[in-house]
């Protein structure tokens, strides 16, 4: 691991893909507070599995996002559906 990626990169790579990303030194969007890039410092499938392992590391404070299917917009910028005020009761 240890490799500096942007989050679209890592969501893109099949070896992160349905897995939890723990990234350090990241790069945060001003806008949304998500992080955007960072570097990779350990994923898994099972996040206890990833947690246990980063308590026993000395990396504390990480990152960590689940890689999920790559789309066009990352999921923290794309907008809900709003509820026309008619339609709420």
């Amino acid at each position: 691991m240890g490799s500096r990626m942007t989050w679209p990169q890592i969501r893109q790579n099949d070896a992160y893909r349905g897995r939890w990303v723990a990234l350090d030194d990241c790069r945060y969007d001003g806008r949304t507070a998500q992080p955007v890039e960072g570097t990779i410092i350990d994923a898994d499938e099972d996040l206890v599995e990833l947690c246990t392992r980063i308590r026993q590391s000395e990396n504390k404070n990480l990152a960590i996002l689940f890689c999920e299917e790559a789309t066009e917009e990352p999921p923290s910028s794309r907008r809900r559906p709003s509820v026309p005020p008619s339609a709420a009761h």
